[in-house]
C-alpha cells in the first residue's frame, strides 16, 4: 500500500492531507506558538542562567565564610584549615604584631588593615588563619573570617555594604593578592579601603597576602616611568594601593636553623619519633632537592615523612 499526500483544496492553512488518517483527512501543520507563551519560555530560560540573588543579611551562625557573589553571597566554611600558631617558626615578629593587631580589633579597639608580603611559602596565609583561631579561642563573640578571592575584588563594595549592617565583627582575607598590567580592579580595592564619603565599616578589618610589596609587577611600574608625561605621578598612582594598608609585614627566606626548627616543631606536635640528627639530615637533603628552604618546604617534608611512617597528621 502506498502512502500519498495531496494538498487540501481550500486555502485555510490546513496543510497536507493524509490518506491513512481517520476519515482520510488530518492536518500536518504544527500549531503556531503564541507570543505570550514564547516570552514566558524565554523568561524561564533567562532565570535559569541568571546567578542567584545576593543574600540581604549575614548568616547568624558560623565564624568562617567564603564570598561567592555568583553563588548567592557568603558560603559557610565548616572548618578552617589552620595550624596552631605555636607551630609557625621563623616569623616571630610578624606573628606577634599581627596577633596583637587582631586582638585589638576583636576587642573593639582601633586596628590597621594589614598587608603580608614577601617570600613564597613562609607562612603568610597560615599566619592569618592561625591568628584568627588564636584570637577566637574562648571568646564569647568571635570575629568572623571571610575569604574573598582575588577574582572577586570588584565586588568588594557590595560585600562591605552587607557586612556594615551586621552587629558582628569581620576579618576580610584575600590570599595572593596582586594585579596585572591591564587590571583596573585595584581601583575598587583602593576606594573600598578608604571607604568613600561614608568611611570604611568599623566592624571590618582587611588582611591581604602577596608576593609583591606594592601588589604590582615591577615591569609594570617601569613601563609607567618610561611612558608617562609625569613618571613619578604615574608610579604613585599604581603603588598607592599598598599605602592603604597601615600595617606592612615582610616575610623573607629562612635560614637553615629556622628551617630545621620548623621541622622539629612539626615532628614533636604530630608525634613523629625520629632521632634528631637523622631527621635533620633528611630534612636538609629534602630542601636541597627542592632548591629552597621555607615553611612550605618544611611542611611538605613532614607530610612525606609521616606518610612513610604511617602517621596521620590530623591527630593533634
Amino acid at each position: 500500500m502506498y502512502l500519498w499526500f495531496r494538498q487540501a483544496p481550500d486555502y485555510s492553512g490546513a496543510g497536507l492531507l493524509c490518506n491513512r488518517c481517520p476519515g482520510g483527512l488530518k492536518s500536518m501543520t504544527p500549531q503556531k506558538e503564541s507570543d505570550s507563551a514564547r516570552l514566558a519560555r524565554m523568561a524561564e530560560a533567562l532565570e535559569r542562567l541568571a546567578p542567584p540573588a545576593l543574600a540581604r543579611a549575614v548568616p547568624q551562625a558560623g565564624d568562617a565564610f567564603v564570598w561567592e557573589p555568583q553563588g548567592g553571597g557568603l558560603m559557610a566554611v565548616a572548618s578552617v584549615a589552620s595550624l596552631p600558631i605555636g607551630l609557625l617558626k621563623g616569623i616571630d615578629q610578624a606573628r606577634d604584631t599581627l596577633l596583637e593587631n587582631t586582638r585589638r580589633f576583636a576587642e573593639g579597639l582601633p586596628a590597621n588593615n594589614a598587608l603580608l608580603w614577601g617570600a613564597r611559602g613562609m607562612g603568610k596565609s597560615s599566619l592569618v588563619k592561625a591568628a584568627h583561631a588564636e584570637v577566637n579561642r574562648g571568646r564569647r563573640a568571635p570575629i568572623v573570617l571571610v575569604e574573598i578571592h582575588r577574582e572577586e575584588i570588584a565586588s568588594l563594595p557590595a560585600l562591605l555594604r552587607l557586612l556594615r549592617a551586621s552587629p558582628r565583627r569581620f576579618l576580610l582575607f584575600c590570599d595572593d593578592l596582586s594585579f596585572d598590567r591591564e587590571d583596573t580592579s585595584y581601583k575598587s580595592l583602593k576606594a573600598a579601603l578608604e571607604g568613600g564619603i561614608e568611611g570604611g565599616p568599623a566592624n571590618v578589618l582587611f588582611y591581604a597576602t602577596s608576593n609583591r610589596r606594592h601588589l604590582m609587577p615591577r615591569d609594570m611600574m617601569d613601563n609607567e616611568r618610561s611612558t608617562a608625561i609625569n613618571p613619578s605621578e604615574a608610579v604613585e598612582e599604581k603603588v598607592s594601593l599598598s599605602d592603604r594598608f597601615g600595617l606592612w609585614l615582610g616575610f623573607h627566606n629562612c635560614a637553615q636553623d629556622e628551617y630545621l626548627a620548623m621541622i622539629e616543631a612539626y615532628a614533636k606536635h604530630y608525634g613523629i619519633a625520629v632521632e634528631k640528627n637523622a631527621l635533620n639530615a633528611r630534612a636538609i637533603a629534602w630542601a636541597a632537592g627542592r632548591g629552597s628552604r621555607s615553611g612550605r618546604v618544611a611542611w611538605q617534608f613532614v607530610q612525606d615523612l609521616a606518610g612513610e611512617l604511617g602517621i596521620r597528621l590530623d591527630q593533634t
